[in-house]
């Protein structure tokens, strides 16, 4: 995993503040699992899996407190940014990468509910990942070639959601 993020790090010095970690203390049979994640910003982080099933890459933005949510909401909103959401998150799903994250279960107050992002402005927490498999080139520098791949597919929301949730 070290090896990896540091190949990371090493094709784009923004990747260089990560951080590697087991899950010994929380669960069982932590010898099969390993996560890594590299801070984008507060709150926004690209994270690396590594399992029994393979590699698996995502971002997220989670653990927000009330100002970066409320400018998420405001963002998505707004025509121009929430426009360019909705066509960055179609397009990770047409590559495969699974949009989740917490939501509200009814639709946002001060917006109607037919708004044409009302799914996205219910979010509380927006994550993108993406399984990437366990073939024979995960033991091999191609390995990190994909992470990249992957990596590189995610950074317009990564840059959309520094640009205009996490930094004031």
């Amino acid at each position: 995993m070290l090896e990896l993020l540091d190949a990371l790090a090493e094709a784009d010095p923004a990747y260089e503040d990560f951080a590697v970690w087991r899950y010994g203390e929380v669960l069982l049979e932590a010898w099969q699992r390993q996560s890594a994640i590299v801070r984008l910003a507060p709150n926004v982080e690209l994270s690396v899996r590594f399992d029994l099933d393979g590699l698996e890459v995502g971002l997220a933005w989670w653990y927000a407190p009330a100002e970066q949510i409320e400018r998420y909401r405001t963002a998505v909103g707004d025509p121009g940014s929430g426009r360019r959401l909705t066509a960055i998150i179609r397009k990770l799903e047409r590559e495969g990468f699974v949009i989740s994250g917490d939501q509200l279960k009814r639709p946002l107050r001060g917006y109607p509910a037919d708004h044409p992002r009302a799914e996205l402005l219910r979010h509380r927490t927006l994550i993108a990942s993406r399984p990437l498999g366990c073939d024979d080139w995960i033991h091999t520098p191609a390995a990190a070639d994909r992470v990249l791949a992957a990596v590189t597919q995610l950074r317009p929301l990564s840059r959309w959601l520094v640009e205009n949730v996490a930094r004031p």
